[in-house]
């Protein structure tokens, strides 16, 4: 299954298949976060399936949907909470990554500097930059 590094605890990939998150626990993985809506095109796997067979290997699972290049507030503490509470590796996915690794970014925004985040997407292959402006409102911003 491709997946792309972010961090040394955080990848993440495009739309996952049962079998592929069943063999996360084999890579070391130990939690898997939906960033998808269930049911947001034809022939995604429905959102049960997959979190059966996280639970089937031992994986926690959990789904922090959005869609339509909003993040909400709600969407990025939870997101930022279950990498700070993970014990393990973390693989969050999406349809091709991009929305998990904004997620990513925005959550952890507070306490690391735009441009470091910026970086790590660019080498993982997410261009962050229109997250820019964003990143630096929220960078220093315990609110």
């Amino acid at each position: 299954m491709p997946h792309k590094t972010l961090t040394r605890r955080l990848a993440v990939a495009g739309q996952l298949s049962a079998d592929a998150i069943r063999d996360l626990a084999e890579q070391g993985f130990t939690t898997v976060i939906c960033n998808r809506p269930d049911g947001e095109e034809p022939g995604q796997p429905p959102l049960t399936a997959l979190e059966a067979a996280a639970r089937e290997a031992g994986l926690a699972f959990h789904h922090i949907p959005v869609s339509g290049g909003e993040f909400p507030e709600s969407a990025i503490t939870a997101f930022g909470e279950v990498l700070e509470q993970a014990d393990g590796k973390v693989m969050a996915y999406c349809r091709s990554g991009t929305r998990s690794t904004c997620l990513w970014a925005l959550s952890q925004a507070r306490h690391t500097e735009p441009a470091a985040l910026i970086e790590a997407g660019a080498r993982a292959g997410y261009d962050l930059s229109g997250l820019a402006q964003a990143l630096t409102a929220r960078h220093g911003n315990n609110a």
